[in-house]
């Protein structure tokens, strides 16, 4: 009997090293899950819905499982959490007992310092860095997984979801289940963040701002001004009206009659060539000319675009509310808002702009300032002003004459010319160190 005894210590002690070896496979196969849920979590939340939504029109079947699994985000995070906080307590609880065995009441500070460092290494910060390395590839990977554990877990997390959002209510939190973002909001994010990571360059980022705006920007914010549309009088003689029409660099010119307000066609230098080559005589403009097409100045540029191909029309004088013109809208006016300008041999690359040597902008004060921040990358206000000759006006609440200065925006602004009430030129300055906005006036002695 006296030599069981160590035969008997050398079986329990047998038994307690299966019994420490078994807890210690299972907390690392606990931790595993734990990554895996994690790594999944941060897949799923990161993959592209854009890009799952086009392998899903093309078939791919782990594609629409794991776009299913997105669209009940609140159903899909609920399961992995509460997945992956079992693991979590249960790997915890294992290794609790296993040091208090060995270190008595020591060995719960050693199992939480030990679990915190293992769970914060190799169950989030490891398998979240590897998800967000490819996490539309690993999202198509655990997706079904994933739904099958959301499926199991699912009576549990209708529970815990009913009790938040009681308690929430409760404290009088309203919890928003849509989308806090509009889908053009989201777009902009977008753009935002690739073009500032430098995978966008900027022509690119000005073209796709440009067709989000387009359902916002007027025609009237794009027309030529009327100062600017060459017109001809009707009433001169036909050989008068169509050498004007040939000198001039505008295949389509309005015509009126006696009042340059009161437009009668628009003359098109194709039709004059027809009935030149036809007639070989005389033209009659009257005959030639087309009808003239009125647009409101609040068109929208998309609605203008659909009106353009529906009449097969490139041409629309805008009016204002009363009926009077305020300037003419190309199709090509339109398509510079998404392209740049478009330019050809009569064409200067932008008209109105010289650069100076020591780095200031000279600009007619008619150049729009969206052309203005398109080719410089600025952000000058035009919700209020068209021009830059509209911004100085609007600011500075007055006319300003030859020799002011202004300081808005980050810029100083000269007035170069001025012709009766009207702006001619501008010289611009973008400031060393941008300051609070104010106005700085002086007149030049």
């Amino acid at each position: 009997m006296l030599r069981a005894k160590p035969a008997r210590r050398r079986e329990i002690d047998g038994t307690m090293t299966t019994i420490l070896l078994i807890t210690l496979i299972a907390i690392l196969v606990l931790l595993a899950i734990s990554a895996f849920f994690s790594g999944s979590e941060t897949a799923l939340t990161a993959a592209s819905k854009a890009r799952l939504h086009q392998l899903a029109k093309e078939g791919d079947v782990r594609a629409i499982r794991v776009l299913g699994l997105i669209e009940d985000r609140e159903r899909l995070i609920g399961g992995i959490l509460l997945g992956n906080n079992l693991v979590n307590i249960l790997a915890s609880a294992l290794a609790t007992g296993i040091l208090i065995s060995f270190f008595g009441e020591t060995g719960i500070f050693y199992a939480t310092l030990i679990m915190t460092v293992l769970i914060l290494i190799f169950a989030e910060v490891m398998p979240k860095t590897f998800a967000l390395s490819n996490p539309d590839r690993m999202a198509l990977s655990v997706g079904r997984v994933i739904a099958a554990v959301t499926w199991i877990f699912s009576p549990l997390v209708n529970v815990v979801h009913v009790i938040s959002r009681g308690t929430l209510n409760i404290l009088g939190v309203k919890v928003s289940s849509g989308d806090l973002l509009s889908a053009e909001e989201e777009i902009r994010g977008h753009i935002d963040l690739k073009a500032s990571e430098g995978k966008i360059i900027k022509e690119h980022r000005d073209m796709l701002d440009s067709v989000l705006d387009f359902e916002d920007v007027l025609v009237g914010d794009v027309m030529v001004h009327r100062n600017s549309i060459m017109m001809i009088n009707i009433r001169e003689p036909a050989d008068t009206v169509v050498s004007k029409a040939i000198r001039s660099p505008f295949t389509r010119i309005p015509l009126y009659r006696d009042n340059a307000e009161n437009i009668v066609g628009v003359l098109h230098a194709k039709d004059i060539l027809r009935a030149v080559h036809n007639q070989q005589m005389s033209v009659d403009i009257e005959k030639i000319m087309s009808e003239p097409w009125f647009v409101p100045e609040t068109t929208t540029l998309l609605e203008q675009l659909d009106s353009f191909r529906d009449r097969r029309s490139h041409f629309a004088l805008v009016v204002d509310e009363y009926g009077a013109l305020m300037g003419l809208v190309t199709l090509e006016d339109i398509l510079e808002e998404i392209v740049g300008e478009i330019t050809d041999e009569h064409d200067q690359a932008m008209p109105g702009l010289e650069l100076d040597s020591d780095g200031a902008i000279r600009v007619k004060g008619s150049v729009t300032l969206r052309d203005l921040n398109r080719r410089f990358d600025w952000s000058l206000p035009d919700e209020e002003a068209i021009t830059i000759a509209g911004l100085l006006i609007n600011e500075s609440r007055s006319i300003p004459v030859v020799g002011e200065c202004f300081s808005y925006f980050g810029f100083e602004f000269e007035v170069l010319g001025r012709m009766r009430n009207q702006i001619t030129e501008v010289k611009i300055m973008a400031r060393a160190k941008p300051a609070a906005d104010s106005v700085l006036v002086r007149t030049k002695s």
